[in-house]
């Protein structure tokens, strides 16, 4: 009897030793297929847009379509890292326009940055008014126009230390509040629109190993613009901004990812210039400008992990608030960020992806945003 039952486990034995092989030749080969697509779809990804469909509760329901590209400014520096183009253009079901074109440019071995942006934006919005300490049940709506252009440009001046100048201006015209909004009763600063224009100082420490998709090293940049009516703005104050990163690799392609930000603002300050909170890059979940005042500080943890192939996976917790001033600040006030998204690798040369990702805040609040390279 023992003898007819070791016959039959190595029979079985046999069989499933047969039959590994091919299942493992037909795994190799749609593994193949896969990357041979993935490889084509890059292809036709750097020249044709990408269709995007989102959700925000300000905006309702967006399509439109997004263009990236990272490329060299030229073929004999090759020892900059890539620049980075990006478009879009996107509308929303309850008539909002979003037109932007930014780039990220680097020449001569890294020694110059660039970075700049233009933005058209035509959207209603929905904030519950200014200060951290107000109630989120009874959003005010707004309506206004916005043409922005900002621009920062640096120089190395050590290894991994850059300091230049900044640049923005910002019209804002076709306010529109609610007829019973606090802004008219409360006449506050910007009401009748106007123009921006500031020009201050910039500086950035730069260790990252990638900067679309970064594993390992710091990032830190700061800016502090003056709004002057000598240069023609039609508010004076000045902004003083600063974002904090760092980035770990705790074990296999695994990355845990650290930001901190800080706004201030000082002076005649409009209330579309105010420090605002939320947005697809800080505080996901909550809508840009909910809560806005002339502080803000902000913090998140995000952690990064492969999953298959192109596909990967990252989930956040983050916390922030907003104040009059910093001696205002306290911890009892910090609102909650937390969230996952999908990773789409869609440039393997330069490990950049497309991002998927879900933000909410409590309440109810949350965000469906899809851009390129990581969020921070």
């Amino acid at each position: 009897m023992n003898h007819k039952i070791i016959a039959v486990l190595f029979f079985c034995f046999m069989t499933m030793l047969g039959f590994s092989q091919p299942i493992t030749e037909i795994v190799k080969d749609v593994v193949s297929k896969f990357d041979e697509f993935n490889q084509k779809a890059e292809a036709l990804f750097k020249i044709l847009p990408v269709p995007i469909i989102a959700y925000s509760n300000e905006a309702g329901s967006v399509f439109g379509l997004a263009k990236f590209n990272l490329l060299h400014l030229s073929k004999k520096d090759r020892a900059s890292r890539p620049s980075k183009l990006s478009e879009l253009v996107s509308f929303s079901t309850k008539g909002g326009i979003n037109a932007s074109v930014a780039a990220e440019l680097l020449f001569q071995k890294n020694k110059y940055v660039i970075l700049s942006s233009i933005n058209y934006k035509k959207q209603p919005e929905y904030f519950f008014g200014i200060g951290n300490d107000i109630s989120k049940n009874s959003p005010e709506k707004l309506k206004y126009d916005r043409l922005e252009f900002t621009s920062t440009g640096m120089m190395r001046v050590r290894k991994n230390l850059y300091a230049g100048i900044s640049f923005d201006i910002s019209d804002y015209f076709h306010i529109q509040p609610d007829s019973n909004s606090f802004l008219i009763r409360k006449q506050v600063s910007g009401l009748t629109g106007g123009l921006c224009l500031g020009i201050g100082v910039a500086a950035a420490f730069d260790s990252r190993d990638n900067r679309y998709n970064p594993t390992n090293g710091s990032y830190i940049i700061s800016n502090l613009l003056f709004y002057s009516n000598a240069l023609g703005s039609n508010y004076q104050f000045t902004k003083f901004t600063t974002d904090a990163r760092k980035y770990f690799k705790p074990w296999l392609k695994h990355v845990i990812a650290m930001q901190a930000t800080t706004t201030s603002c000082a002076g005649n300050v409009p209330f579309f210039e105010l420090a605002m909170m939320g947005g697809d890059h800080k505080m996901r979940g909550y809508y840009e400008g909910a809560y806005r005042d002339k502080v803000l500080l902000d913090a998140q943890v995000e952690y990064r992990l492969p999953v298959w192939n192109i596909f990967g996976a990252a989930a956040w917790l983050g916390t922030g608030r907003v104040a009059n001033r910093y001696a205002d600040l306290s911890f009892s006030g910090f609102h909650l960020s937390y969230g996952a998204g999908i990773r789409v690798r869609v440039d393997s040369k330069n490990d950049t992806n497309l991002r998927l990702d879900f933000g909410f805040g409590p309440g109810g609040l949350s965000g469906t945003y899809i851009n390129f390279a990581e969020a921070f």
